[in-house]
């Protein structure tokens, strides 16, 4: 297996002409992600993120060595159908066009504030599939429905997944309705309909695909990070009520269907190159991998160096103008399987992926409760309550609430680099 090399795209000691991009929490001139953005009256164009600006790339097309066309799309899904080869050469130059101070006053008219641009969905999503490969929150979603035997017996197996609805997927600051549906009480006699009492975030990274395959064509695992264009946060908000009602005999549906949120940016393989770790070693007694997930680069870097957050901010305190409340705060390399695995097993059958296609880890928790990364874990299925700034409590989401999810990319020696927010407000049920 092949992963994205380190080049001088990363070096720490790279400047930027533009200001902001100097020490920006999320995209210095190291990070470069591309995103949908619009402004001023004006369509829907590819752009790079740098620092507190957006540089539009259709606009300076003709000085990229890439397909102009793709650049010169609504949309990235023929940016990510590109080569790893012609993904390295774009973002070389994107980053001499943006370090070189002879270059500054060509691209300077093509740089806008993010403040006044609107960010899109990145790419048209064709499909979208949610695995659930955080062992910590399987463990304790598990132990909430049987605590004797919280994973069960394919879990070490084969990484569990379900196909979501991707028309249902929409860009940070998109609102979330309150979703209506079945739910029914432990001790009640029948179901009823109504608006979700137990609405629940979760904590994922969305996982972008590049080059797909032809039906009926596996990936092979040795293939697969080849097949990964980048990365972002996702929220796959989730009704827990109608879940536990709906899931027995086959998963997740309206529970999970009526929104997902994803955070615009796409954080390039490229980027993520200097932080790649050693996926961790499975604890003694549990079963090595089949072959067809089996590599062992993918062992030895196939995991990634990101500190994943949630914040909580109730209507009251955002109008009282006080910070969110941090919820939780864990490592990615909570991940059971890497996300290599997850591309290889859901092409294992024959399924093609396609560029443009969205794939959930599934909710990522670390071992601790600090790090618990849905309400359901933190407040025991509704049994605890947690404590706000205002003295406002909560159990699950209430109307006004607003979630927002960041992660950073950290590695000793690298500049670090950020994903974006992910956030939404809920709005009440209608």
């Amino acid at each position: 297996m092949t992963f994205a090399a380190i080049d001088e795209t990363h070096d720490p000691a790279l400047v930027s002409w533009v200001a902001s991009a100097e020490g920006h929490v999320d995209f210095p001139v190291q990070n470069l992600p591309y995103g949908v953005f619009s402004n001023a009256g004006r369509g829907r164009r590819i752009g790079v993120a740098i620092g507190d600006l957006i540089l539009d790339l259709a606009a300076i097309s003709d000085l990229l060595p890439v397909n102009h066309e793709a650049v010169r799309s609504t949309t990235l899904n023929a940016l990510l159908a590109g080569s790893p080869a012609e993904s390295v050469l774009l973002r070389r130059a994107v980053s001499a066009l943006l370090c070189d101070r002879g270059r500054q006053v060509a691209i300077e008219p093509h740089l806008h504030s993010a403040q006044g641009c609107e960010m899109h969905l990145p790419a048209q999503i064709g499909d979208y599939t949610d695995f659930y490969v955080g062992i910590h929150h399987a463990t304790n979603i598990g132990k909430l429905f049987r605590p004797d035997n919280p994973l069960l017996p394919n879990y070490k197996y084969v990484p569990i997944g379900y196909h979501g609805r991707a028309s249902s997927v929409r860009a940070s600051g998109v609102a979330v309705r309150r979703p209506s549906g079945q739910r029914k009480a432990p001790d009640g006699d029948f179901p009823l309909f109504g608006p979700s009492m137990r609405l629940d975030y979760e904590l994922e990274l969305g996982i972008w695909i590049g080059g797909g395959n032809e039906l009926g064509e596996p990936v092979p695992i040795g293939d697969a990070a080849s097949r990964i264009a980048g990365f972002c946060l996702l929220n796959d908000w989730s009704a827990r009520d109608f879940q536990a009602w709906e899931y027995v005999p086959l998963g997740p549906f309206l529970s999970k269907s009526f929104h997902s949120t994803i955070s615009p940016w796409v954080i390039t393989a490229e980027a993520m190159a200097p932080f790649r770790l050693a996926q961790p070693p499975r604890p003694e007694g549990d079963p090595q991998p089949l072959p067809h997930l089996w590599d062992e680069a993918d062992q030895s870097h196939g995991a990634l160096g990101l500190d994943l957050e949630v914040f909580l901010s109730s209507a009251v305190m955002r109008a009282a103008g006080m910070a969110a409340q941090r919820l939780s705060v864990g490592p990615a390399t909570s991940m059971y399987w890497t996300a290599q695995q997850i591309v290889a097993h859901h092409a294992s059958n024959g399924c093609n992926l396609s560029a443009g296609d969205l794939l959930g880890t599934g909710t990522l928790s670390s071992s601790g409760s600090d790090g618990y990364g849905s309400l359901m874990e933190m407040t025991e299925g509704g049994r605890t309550k947690i404590s706000l700034p205002t003295g406002e409590e909560r159990t699950f989401l209430e109307d006004g609430d607003e979630v927002v999810l960041k992660a950073t990319a950290r590695a000793e020696g690298y500049v670090p680099i950020g994903f974006g927010q992910c956030r939404a407000i809920i709005e009440p049920a209608r």
